[in-house]
């Protein structure tokens, strides 16, 4: 068993420019968070939406526990997260201006054994921004290289 899980979400960063980070809790059941300390999950493709004023992930997979019987969860089921009334109210406000989202960007263990989901406010990136970003990125990677010598 790993002791310090980060499940990151890379496309994140590749495909938004994130503006605002919050950490939140999940509703899980037993087998979810058994498969999550093995690193069974993925979140590339899942994003926060808002159902009855409550937030939930949607699309995050996690895989079945191995050795969990009729019990088992459904791998891409909603899970509800965890926040404040007023922070639920402050991104609620946000995404509903003109092309922001909630995208989660990182699932972790917390020291007390509990799983966390940090979610970023973020606004999606056009092409012409993508490829900016990986010039910059390669300038930086060469400057690097540079001051090694």
């Amino acid at each position: 068993m790993k002791d310090n899980i980060q499940i990151k979400n890379k496309r994140a960063r590749h495909e938004y420019f994130l503006e605002d980070f919050m950490t939140a809790g999940l509703v899980l059941t037993g087998t979810e968070i058994k498969s999550i300390r093995e690193g069974k999950a993925t979140i590339t493709d899942a994003y926060c939406a808002f159902e009855n004023n409550e937030l939930y992930v949607k699309e995050m997979h996690i895989a079945e526990y191995t050795y969990g019987s009729y019990n088992n969860h459904g791998s891409k089921r909603d899970r509800k997260l965890l926040l404040q009334y007023r922070e639920l109210k402050k991104l609620q406000t946000k995404t509903k201006e003109k092309g922001f989202t909630l995208i989660p960007t990182m699932l972790f263990i917390n020291d007390k054994g509990l799983a966390k989901l940090e979610i970023a406010l973020a606004k999606g990136k056009h092409f012409y921004d993508k490829r900016e970003t990986l010039k910059e990125k390669d300038n930086q990677r060469e400057i690097d290289r540079l001051k090694l010598r």
